[in-house]
């Protein structure tokens, strides 16, 4: 019995991270509107959760093999709940923004460790079940949060979709309080702080350099000087990693690899369209189409519902075949779909031109996300597993960090002007998604798994 009190802890821990980051998308236009906010600062309510969850996602699991995975949960879900009621309590925008930065400082924290309590918890097949449960809870979760927050923004206003992770957050504290117990941990490694501080810093930078030449007032001195600090901190970084050897919270030997590197270049643009994709949509339907908060939210449902039925079954398949065709084809899928949101007028009516848009981008994507996973890890030996599967799913949200942070013009638009600009993001998507089946068709292995090697 004590071991599923842990995998609800952990599932009710991660589900708080994945609701926030699918729900917010959906409150942009009532927090633009009740903050008083220029719409061209809009993609920082997104990223300013994004960044230091993505900077510091690999850094969080390592302070949880040092002092405790369960401190480290407890820390990163009260790090949450207090940057949620922070988040509700908004006077001014730059208060959400600070409190939403805190809120991904939170979840870098808390989604490491609660995958790490699962595996440190069951054991062989029921670990596999675990883990399957976790998964189909968190894309539940990512699914019917929008719908969930859309009611709630039309109903009670924006700020409850912030209010309503507090008792999800103490209940999963004392769960893990009363149930989880930490394994000894290693004491002897050292933390890569200048290495978290670096990839923090260049991210940054560059994400607010690509805010403000994206925005209404275009490229200034100031924004190319941002840029060239991102990258001089993004090459400070590689100096640093490189210099920590296999101590560092991203490996070098990884990037010898060139599967390995080409998928995670992959995964940059892919999940990067999916990201700038996953912001306008509601927001097009809601501040161009006059649908309320809970219908644009609802609008995304059949995304997840496709991704967390299909997701299995293509899991398995590139077990069989390999990951390859499956990667290549997925993305020419979802090319595919963003091209269909040419189709998306100035009425958007939903069943005849939203939601065909949604539905192939979703069967792309379930061809993708599961065989993703399975080449990242056939990449790489078996010693760098952990690592590489860690940075891959950093580079994932780096990638909608960044895309992110050039629509602030769009969402600048007037209302009537926002339909030739998402037309214009599709056809840039659809050529994020087309030059990622070109990269995975030029660095990933032909040959589909060995089953002897498999079996053994």
């Amino acid at each position: 019995m004590t071991r599923y009190l842990i995998l609800l802890t952990t599932i009710l821990a991660s589900s708080l991270a994945f609701v926030d980051g699918s729900v917010v998308a959906v409150g942009l236009p009532a927090i633009g509107n009740n903050l008083a906010g220029a719409s061209a600062e809009l993609p920082w309510v997104v990223n300013a959760y994004l960044l230091p969850l993505s900077a510091l996602l690999l850094f969080g699991g390592a302070l949880g093999d040092r002092f405790g995975r369960k401190s480290i949960l407890v820390l990163g879900v009260a790090t949450f709940a207090i940057a949620s009621a922070s988040c509700a309590f908004s006077p001014t925008l730059g208060w959400l923004l600070v409190s939403r930065a805190l809120q991904g400082i939170g979840a870098a924290l808390l989604l490491p460790n609660s995958l790490a309590i699962l595996g440190q918890t069951f054991q062989g097949e029921a670990r596999g079940r675990a883990v399957g449960l976790w998964a189909a809870t968190a894309s539940m979760a990512s699914a019917f949060g929008p719908v969930l927050g859309g009611w709630l923004i039309d109903t009670v206003g924006w700020r409850a979709i912030f209010y309503i992770n507090l008792p999800f957050a103490v209940i999963a504290i004392a769960l893990a309080l009363l149930f989880v117990r930490d394994q000894e941990t290693d004491k002897t490694g050292r933390l890569d702080l200048p290495g978290a501080l670096l990839a923090t810093g260049a991210l940054g930078a560059m994400v607010w350099a690509l805010t403000i030449g994206a925005g209404p007032r275009g490229w200034s001195s100031a924004s190319i000087t941002l840029l060239s600090a991102g990258i001089i901190l993004a090459a400070g970084f590689l100096r640093q990693e490189m210099a920590r050897g296999p101590d560092a919270m991203v490996p070098p030997a990884l990037f010898e690899s060139r599967s390995f590197v080409g998928l995670n270049l992959a995964t940059l643009m892919i999940y990067g369209a999916l990201g700038g994709f996953f912001v306008l949509i509601p927001y097009l339907l809601i501040e161009a189409a006059g649908y309320p908060a809970t219908t644009a939210g609802a609008a995304l449902l059949p995304f997840s519902i496709i991704m967390m039925v299909a997701g299995p079954f293509t899991g398995a398949l590139a077990g069989r075949i390999g990951a390859r065709w499956l990667l290549i084809a997925g993305s020419l899928t979802v090319a595919a779909g963003f091209l269909l949101g040419l189709r998306i007028g100035p009425e958007a009516a939903y069943w005849s031109e939203v939601s065909p848009c949604i539905l192939l981008t979703a069967i792309g994507m379930a061809a993708i996300a599961a065989p993703l996973t399975t080449a990242i890890l056939a990449s790489v030996d078996d010693a760098h597993a952990g690592a590489a599967s860690g940075i891959n799913s950093a580079i994932s949200r780096v990638g909608g960090l960044l895309i992110t942070a050039l629509l602030g013009k769009l969402l600048a638009e007037r209302s009537d002007m926002l339909l030739p600009g998402f037309h214009r993001a599709a056809i840039a998507f659809a050529g994020l998604a087309i030059a990622s089946a070109v990269c995975i068709a030029l660095t990933v292995d032909r040959s589909p798994p060995s089953l002897e090697s498999t079996e053994s």
